[in-house]
């Protein structure tokens, strides 16, 4: 068994035009103060990686690695969520999506695609160059809008979104694999990725292909009321990647799993800050180490209630206090009988 790494802090939603949002140096010491020994960087924002640099030059990619190193942090894996979902984008979302490419491709789709395609190949390079093994991101969706039956979906339908959606991903995940690279998708409601279900039809379609694998978040399958404890024994050997994220959900009179139209704050199913929500980390931490799993925790902060200061810093350390430090020894070796093959068999009456 491996001792997880942690704690580590996703920055996609810290990033900001102030200090100590504001740049790579501020960031790193604001995390490094917190006792964070890892980030988890978001790759659109130029001040803090230039990914298609990160890419093409090996002394960019240590420049920046070092950088962070002298804070005391790793980086755990770099994430494309956005350029991810832009793989696939049915056009009901095309004006809302455009926000996530540069302006020159607004209004364009296949243009928006083609550089989305782009940007997940330069991440596999950029994620070998900086000496990752896992990276993150979303699988964006095609079906997302028809996953209630109603109307009744054409037959075929589904089958014929995760055709497409294989056919787009195929090429970028035979690009991470030369780099040697995982994919961790983030099970996620909005993608086509959304539970264990729809994984499976993913992967089937990739022909199982080795990199496609996963970013665990429980909090998403709260709102799902998915077993998401059980769903580590279904998928612990693709699990590459880890979010802490809490989330809870209180079902009323008036609204369930799909919330009502209402703001987070009044869903009955909402995210919250590690340790305020009702996912049960300390199984998922314990699960995690039996099953080995290599990487990372990162928190990532979404709350409708908390600061995210105070939601950063009390999530460091809850993620230190849920690290497991695996034992190198059975329990009971004090009471450890030998081995010795003639004795085995002479209890056995052999």
């Amino acid at each position: 068994m491996t001792t997880i790494k942690g704690p580590a802090v996703f920055l996609a939603q810290f990033i900001g035009d102030e200090a100590p949002f504001n740049s790579l140096d501020h960031i790193c010491q604001w995390a490094s103060d917190l006792g964070f020994k890892g980030i988890q960087m978001p790759t659109l924002d130029t001040r803090f990686i230039d990914l298609q640099k990160a890419a093409e030059s090996k002394a960019y990619a240590d420049e920046l690695k070092g950088k962070i190193a002298s804070y005391g942090l790793e980086i755990t894996e770099l994430s494309t969520h956005l350029q991810g979902q832009l793989v696939a984008v049915h056009p009901a979302y095309d004006d809302l999506f455009d926000a996530f490419a540069p302006k020159e491709f607004h209004g364009n789709p296949k243009a928006r695609t083609e550089w989305a395609v782009q940007q997940m190949k330069y991440a596999a390079k950029a994620s070998e160059n900086l000496g990752l093994n896992a990276h993150a991101t979303f699988s964006g969706s095609l079906l997302w809008q028809y996953f209630h039956p109603w109307p009744q979906r054409p037959q075929g339908l589904v089958e014929e979104g995760f055709a497409e959606l294989a056919k787009r991903w195929m090429p970028i995940l035979n690009a991470f694999d030369a780099s040697g690279v995982d994919v961790c998708y983030e099970i996620h409601p909005g993608e086509d990725l959304f539970d264990g279900e729809t994984y499976e039809m993913f992967l089937a379609a990739v022909n199982n292909h080795p990199r496609a694998c996963l970013l665990y978040d429980p909090s998403h399958f709260v709102l799902q009321q998915l077993d998401y404890i059980q769903y580590i024994d279904f998928y612990h050997e693709r699990i590459k990647a880890f979010h802490v994220k809490d989330a809870e959900f209180n079902p009323t009179g008036k609204q369930g799993t799909f919330g009502g139209y209402q703001s987070w704050a009044n869903r009955a199913g909402r995210y919250r800050s590690p340790g305020d929500g009702q996912v049960d980390f300390k199984t998922i931490f314990s699960k995690l180490a039996q099953y080995d799993f290599k990487g990372w925790a990162v928190m990532e902060w979404e709350c409708c209630i908390k600061n995210q200061q105070d939601g950063a810093r009390e999530g460091s350390e809850f993620i230190k206090n849920h690290i497991i430090k695996v034992t190198d020894k059975a329990f009971d070796d004090f009471a450890a009988s030998g081995s010795d093959g003639n004795f085995n068999r002479k209890i056995l009456g052999l």
